[in-house]
């Protein structure tokens, strides 16, 4: 795949190397950073994926290795925050074999992508998909359950000559609530709500999701069901498990209630549950009657995933060759607390910019943080290994890149995210290190362009942040504390280490980046 155009002015690939050297010589490293982190983007692109993942010849569709029959029996739902996109795309491929279609998106995303003029993310007039919002804040809510109903509607009508083409991108689990009975919306949200800010995982919060759903889980292929299910998905969940990604409605999944248990009684929640929850969760029976063999069922669905975070991290390398890195991918699966993985990369800076061999404890302290951080050990020797040659042989600037989800623990009530307050925790461990360009630079965003209720995906950081706090008169440990990153880079030099990208249509986890410049060779005098 050829290397994308970067949403932040890039350099002209029509111009001489020579020219083209001397414009990179003279960007910052705060604008190669974000050069770098407009590519990922736009390397998963709602119509990207989807031209992708959908492949026609005629009347023939092929996914993933596999060839479908249109004949005027095509149906399309959709959640997720990319998914308004991914239905544009979907419509301008296979719609004149389109019947009709129902999809769920975040609130008020139609009018902010007509703000942000990206016009071809949006149905044409006529269309014969229908849009509803909801699901404010990234929480289920009363307009995201209607959805969710209209969703169901549609599916439960199909039958064996019908083909249901299934969208699914991040937020797609708040997108489609359908509580179990007598769960109500507002027990269920409030159960997830506290598990969020306890500090659960994305896995461990889908797993309850799932198991207080009439949709997740499978739930919506078993609707379905016997239609040909084709589900395309952009993943944000680590690994890309298609049992949890949205939850996973299109994917046949047991739900065991003593997994769910011990998720709740993990974060002090299982005893103050709602009566309903304790009713759903204590019963042996099914949450649907059988319809078919296991094998039947399976032949029935069809799951790709046609969009992740690998991905974004694979054309964000790309770029960064082109902008005078070396590109090293460590690993995008990063996820833990906060604090552990701040460190991480506050140790793996340290170690990359040495001008020495590293003292042993060094090394040996970055690999104890990998079963904290999601990170492998052979990733970290890995990427120690090349980051000690680049010091050694005299190589040229390093970009350390992974992605993931790290988790913040609620502590306070100001306004951030998991990207904003990483970058002011990284910021913090470099201190006393050199200042860009002679020293490191981190960069920590969200690919969906909001981290957290925030218009900012992320921010940009270096050794430099403390000292620059301070002398605004601004305490980095308090807004740490009150959870409010935002309001920290807000007032920091007038907002400018944010990283502003917009809504970008898309989302798959966030993109982290250290870059470390060039490390002079001491030579020995004779």
């Amino acid at each position: 795949m050829a290397c994308v155009v970067s949403l932040y002015r890039p350099l002209s690939l029509l111009a001489p190397v020579g020219v083209r050297r001397a414009i990179v010589c003279r960007m910052s490293l705060d604008m190669r950073a974000r050069e770098v982190f407009a590519s990922a983007i736009e390397a998963v692109q709602p119509d990207i994926v989807m031209r992708r993942g959908l492949e026609r010849t005629g009347d023939t569709l092929l996914v993933n290795g596999r060839s479908f029959t249109l004949k005027n029996n095509l149906h399309l739902v959709g959640f997720g925050k990319a998914v308004l996109g991914m239905a544009a795309e979907a419509e301008r491929i296979v719609g004149d074999h389109l019947v009709r279609g129902v999809i769920s998106v975040p609130h008020g995303i139609q009018e902010t992508i007509r703000q942000h003029g990206k016009d071809q993310m949006l149905l044409k007039d006529g269309s014969r998909i229908t849009v509803m919002e909801g699901a404010k804040h990234n929480l289920p809510d009363a307009d995201a359950q209607r959805a969710a109903e209209c969703i169901k509607e549609l599916v439960s009508t199909l039958t064996e000559n019908d083909m249901l083409l299934v969208l699914i991108s991040g937020g797609g689990s708040a997108l489609l609530p359908a509580p179990v009975p007598p769960i109500s919306l507002q027990e269920k949200q409030d159960v997830t709500r506290r598990l969020a800010g306890a500090g659960a995982t994305i896995q461990e919060l889908n797993s309850v999701r799932r198991a207080l759903s009439i949709l997740k889980g499978g739930g919506l292929a078993h609707c379905a069901h016997p239609a040909q299910v084709v589900a395309l998905v952009l993943s944000d969940v680590i690994g890309d498990p298609l049992d949890l990604i949205a939850s996973g409605p299109t994917v046949w999944t047991e739900v065991w209630p003593e997994e769910i248990w011990s998720i709740l009684e993990r974060y002090g929640l299982s005893s103050s549950l709602p009566v309903s929850v304790k009713e759903v969760l204590g019963r042996s029976a099914p949450r649907w009657e059988e319809s078919g063999e296991q094998s039947d069922r399976a032949a029935h669905v069809l799951n790709a995933v046609i969009g992740s975070n690998s991905i974004a991290l694979e054309c964000a390398g790309r770029r960064a060759r082109e902008l005078g890195f070396r590109p090293v991918v460590l690993s995008p699966g990063v996820c833990g607390n906060v604090q552990s993985v701040s460190r991480l990369y506050g140790l793996l800076a340290r170690f990359a910019c040495s001008r020495d061999e590293p003292p042993p404890e060094l090394p040996a302290e970055i690999l104890k943080l990998g079963p904290e951080t999601g990170v492998e050990s052979w990733d970290l020797c890995r990427a120690m290994q090349v980051l000690g040659e680049g010091r050694g042989e005299g190589w040229g600037a390093t970009c350390l890149l992974a992605g993931g989800e790290p988790t913040v623990q609620l502590t306070g009530k100001g306004r951030g995210g998991r990207n904003q307050e990483l970058a002011l925790r990284v910021g913090l461990e470099l201190a006393d290190m050199e200042l860009p360009p002679k020293g490191p630079l981190f960069l920590s965003g969200g690919t969906d362009g909001q981290d957290g209720p925030t218009e900012a995906a992320g921010a940009v950081t270096d050794a430099g942040l403390g000292k620059e706090a301070r002398a605004q008169g601004l305490d980095p440990d308090g807004f740490l504390v009150n959870n409010d990153s935002f309001t920290f880079f807000s007032r920091l030099s007038g907002g400018q280490r944010l990283l502003l990208p917009g809504l970008t249509g898309t989302n798959v986890m966030d993109v982290h980046m250290l870059l470390i410049p060039p490390i002079p060779i001491v030579v020995s005098g004779r």
